[in-house]
Formats: C-alpha cells, structure tokens, sequence
C-alpha cells in the first residue's frame, strides 16, 4: 500500500473521501500486489472480472453510505467465499461453496472486498503455518521463521500492507500466535459472537472467527459490522456485552492478573522474557495494579485440547474424508487426527468433567481481575527446526493459547516490542466472555503507548490524541426511548454504559399505537404510527455521544429499529421504532399510555 500514509481501514476510507484514491485503481493495485506475494500468503485469488464486478457494486456509493467502503481483505481458505474453492488447505477436500459465509456476506455488504483466500496449517490443525501442502508461510520479518499457524496468510497478507484486514480462526490459538509473530493484532472474541457458518469445523464446539488488523479501533469496527446474530449457527451467541471500546484511559486503576513466575515459560528465549516484564512495566505506568495469580488451572486446562479427547472433534470434522484415505492429508496432521480414534465417549465425559472443574477454579481467579496478561508465544522459531520437531514446538506455541475456547474466554493479542532479531514479541489479555471491547480498549491503550510500526510495514502507528477524543465527544445525538431502555429498567444500562444522560420527559403526539411484542426476556414494545385511533405514549429524551451510536444500534434486534418519531411538542427526533409484521402477534397496550404502566400492571 505505498499509495498511502496508511493500511488501517480508516486511511484508506479517508484516501476514498479526500478523492486521493479511487476504488478501481486502488484495488486493482492490490490486487496486483497479491499476485507477486512473496511469502506463500495465498493460495487463490480473484479474477480481474471478478474484481470488476464488485468495483461495480460500488458504484454510485460512499464511505458514508457503506462503513468497508472499498476496504480490501482476505480469507483464511476454510471460510467460504462463494468467488472461489475451499480447500481448508488440503487439495483433494476441495470444494465450491454455493455461498459466501456469513461473517464474509456481512463484510462485503458493508462494501469491504476480498481478493482471495490465504494459506493455512492444514485443517487448521497447528500453529505454526508450515503445515500445507503448498509450503509455509513466511513470517513478514523473516522468511526463515515461523509466521505462526493456523491463521498464517491471513495474518501476513495484513502484516505486509497486502489487505486492512483479514479472517482467521481460532481453536486453539491460530487468531493470536500469527498476529503476535507479524506485529499486528489479532482478536479472538467471545465464543459465538461471529458467526461460524460457511467455515470448516476443526472443533465446532470451540471454533471462533478471528480479526486481524492494525490497529484496534479497525478491529472494533470489523466486530461491530461481522459480529451479527446469525440464527444459522447453533453455536452463535448473541453478544452479551455492556461495554463500549474507549480510546482513553482504558487501563488506569484495573487490575491485571499476572502468572507467577514459575509459571511463566519462555522456552530458554531470555530476550521474549525480558520483553514481557517491559511489558508489565508499561502496564504499571498506565496506571494499571498487577496481581499476582495461579495460572496452573490454566495450564491444566490447556492439556485437555490435545490430550484429552477434544482432538475427536477434529476426527468427527472430516470424517469421512479422512476413512476414506487418510493418506491424503499430511503425516502430522493424520497422525494428530488418527489419535482420536481410540477416544471413547466416557473418555469424553471424564473430560468435560475435569474442564468444568477447572473452569470453576479459573473463574474465581478471573472474578478477582479485570483481565490477565501473558505472553501471546514464548518463544518463536525457525521453519528448518518446526519441521525436525513439528509435535514439540508446535505444542509450546500453544502453552498460552490452548485453554482459551475451553473455558469460553475472549482475548486480543497486542504488538509489545521486538527482540534483538529484529522479529517481533506479542502479548495477549484476556478475560470474561462478553469482555471484548472491554479488552479492545485496554489493548488500545497498550498499542499507543508502545507505539511500534503497523505490522512489517515502516508507517507509523495512528497517534490518537486527546483533542481527537474531545472532539468525538462534544458530537451528541438525541435519543428517544419508550421500553426497556427507559431509566431504571433493565436495558437503561446500554445508555449510561455509553454515557448518555437523560434530557427529558416527555410523551409521544397522539398519532401512536403501543404494542408488546411478542418474545424475551428482555420484553420489548413496538411503537407504530397511525393516522387515525391513537394516542400519545409516554416516553423519554436522552443525549448520547454520536462515537457510541453505532455499537448501540448493533445491538438493537428484529423487528426494532431507529427512526423518527413525532413527540408532543412537533419535534421528530431519533426514535425507536417497529417494523408493521411484528404486531400480528403482538398485544395492543396503547390503553396504559406508556411502557412503565403496562409492566406494573
């Protein structure tokens, strides 16, 4: 991207809004740029008529109407992309999928545009990237090192300014060690919040979709645009989470878990070791307290997803490939997936005991803590000793990572220096489920503070300023409310976690029919205006900043939505309203005038 002062999602939409860069030109550069790829990122790409056909769909659009606005991505080749064959990293498995998965039609409607989909350890089984048929990836410092697996051309097609952004997967790791070995951040967020179909299960139970970016502000842009209920996915969850991602003072007066330091493992690298304690350093001066904690029940946990019979899921995955000739995938990756088959069902249980049991113990010591820190990887190593011990080296990537979707825990791996190599160090927060932004705004703050480069690039990490984070919030936007958000009820605290205050009281012209809708908790009302027969209903006037309107409005669900409502006084201000379906099989509450009287009735 040397067109551009930057290879963050928000450079480029401000290259497009500012006319130094059109689409076409843009993309197709990219484009080009991808095919000349010298690390063995890619392992399909786009055609120049397909490339045409979504510049097209672009057309007559803007980064006002359309958030990805002309943002180039790639795909780890697990995830479908209806342009172009799964493979999943194997050959003979291929396959073209009908349709793109969700996560992906959910990018590419916000205007974002794939050029291909990226190398991976093969049935996203390691973390390494040396494990495909087509050959290892390289890591973006030096090719002669590890770029981390599963998720390895995703991560390095970002690090390398070939695309803003990218998906991977995570079962055990592949959505942190990549971006922690390529100087870029990588977001593992809660189990379920993006959605999994369209992608090759490794463990559907634990799979997550994954984010790779620059910076996190891009990052939280990507989760509020592909983290989508999808009712497809029986796994997905609806995102539970309060928390809004903060530019500011995200860390100061939080408590940070730290293993102690017998715990700690390094695999002999003292210099990942001395960056990790700079790092606890930088934690302190953000003003953030350290604790010490017993990180042995993470430990133990982590065992499970190898030894224990987790390892069948991989088996049940592809099943019938792999009886069919198991000879087709690599040896390491049939010997790590051949190991299931002596697994039984009380072996399963046995487990799923054992891990509640830790889950308990490492929730106490969660609760104790806003987040933990570790290292994301001890150590890295080079392509030539990856393969003479793929099993033990693989296996100490993982010694941070593995216990993660076992317990359900969301995590951001953040840049924190470089060794004297020249090749990067990372590390990782974690916390509870629901934390994500929570966790975004903590590894904001670390990025700023550490200041490196964007991935292998030179440009400079985006400075945010504390003018920039005063001018966001003196913009406000008015709100009405007529249900649950209303103050004192149990979905008020998504305002006032958003820093909105209450304006007035007020109630609605009487042009208004007031339904509850059918579903919850939480029970919900539809507001419908009619022309004749209504009433006025009661409701309330909040101010919100306009930085936090669009991660409240992911959060509002079918058959609700924002738009304008007529009050008292003839102000049409933002409102919340009702699609007209929705009150077939809703109950008509206009009589009690206002959502507080219906309840208390």
């Amino acid at each position: 991207m040397s067109q551009l002062n930057s290879v963050t999602v928000q450079g480029v939409l401000a290259s497009y809004a500012a006319g130094r860069l059109t689409p076409a030109s843009f993309l197709a550069a990219q484009l080009e740029a991808a095919r000349s790829d010298t690390t063995n990122s890619w392992l399909s790409l786009i055609s120049d008529e397909q490339l045409a056909a979504y510049v097209d769909g672009l057309e007559g659009k803007s980064p006002d109407e359309l958030p990805l606005f002309g943002v180039p991505f790639a795909i780890k080749d697990n995830i479908d992309l209806a342009d172009l064959p799964t493979t999943a990293g194997c050959a003979e498995y291929s396959y073209q999928p009908e349709e793109s998965a969700f996560v992906v039609a959910q990018l590419i409607h916000a205007g974002a545009v794939p050029l291909g989909k990226t190398n991976l350890d093969q049935f996203a089984t390691g973390l390494v990237g040396t494990r495909s048929p087509w050959g290892a990836v390289h890591n973006s410092f030096d090719p002669n090192y590890v770029s981390g697996g599963s998720s390895s051309g995703s991560a390095v097609a970002v690090a390398t300014g070939q695309v803003c952004f990218s998906l991977g997967t995570d079962t055990a790791g592949s959505g942190r060690v990549p971006a922690a070995f390529n100087n870029i951040i990588g977001m593992k967020a809660s189990k379920g919040l993006l959605s999994c179909s369209g992608v090759v299960p490794a463990c559907k139970s634990l799979d997550c979709v994954t984010l790779f970016a620059h910076t996190t502000a891009d990052i939280n842009l990507l989760l509020d645009i592909a983290g989508q209920y999808d009712v497809t996915d029986c796994y997905a969850r609806a995102d539970g989470g309060s928390e809004i991602y903060q530019t500011g003072q995200a860390l100061s007066g939080k408590s940070i878990g730290v293993p102690k330091a017998a715990q700690l493992e390094f695999f002999g690298n003292q210099q990942t070791q001395a960056l990790f304690q700079a790092a606890l350093n930088q934690l302190s001066e953000l003003g953030a307290e350290l604790v010490e904690v017993d990180f042995e029940p993470f430990l133990n946990a982590a065992k499970l997803l190898y030894e224990g019979p987790w390892v069948a899921e991989r088996y049940a995955a592809i099943q019938s490939f792999f009886e069919a000739d198991s000879s087709r995938c690599l040896p390491v990756i049939e010997t790590i997936i051949g190991g299931a088959q002596g697994k039984t069902a009380v072996d399963a249980f046995k487990a799923t005991y054992q891990l509640q049991a830790y889950k308990v113990r490492c929730d106490e010591i969660l609760a104790g803590v806003d987040a933990i820190v570790t290292p994301t990887a001890g150590s890295i190593y080079t392509i030539g000793a990856v393969n003479a011990d793929p099993i033990t080296l693989n296996s100490n990537l993982g010694y941070y990572t593995n216990f993660m979707n076992l317990l359900d825990y969301a995590a951001i791996a953040v840049p924190a220096g470089f060794q004297q190599t020249g090749l990067p160090f990372g590390i990782t927060l974690f916390g509870q489920v629901w934390q994500d932004r929570k966790l975004l705004s903590m590894g904001g703050q670390l990025q700023q503070a550490f200041g490196l480069p964007l991935g292998a690039t030179i440009l400079p990490l985006p400075i945010h300023t504390e003018a920039e984070q005063s001018a966001a919030v003196e913009e406000m936007v008015e709100l009405v409310v007529c249900g649950a958000h209303l103050a004192g009820l149990p979905l008020n605290h998504q305002l006032l976690d958003r820093d909105a205050v209450l304006l007035e009281e007020t109630t609605t012209s009487a042009n208004y029919r007031f339904y509850a809708l059918a579903g919850g908790p939480p029970f919900r009302p539809g507001l419908i205006r009619t022309e004749q027969h209504g009433a006025a209903i009661a409701v309330e006037v909040w101010q919100m900043p306009v930085k936090h309107l669009g991660s409240f409005l992911q959060g509002i669900p079918q058959p609700l939505g924002l738009g304008k409502v007529e009050l008292a006084d003839g102000r049409w201000c933002t409102s919340f309203i009702c699609e007209g379906y929705a009150i077939e099989t809703a109950t008509d509450i206009t009589h009690f005038g206002g959502w507080r009287q219906y309840m208390q009735s």
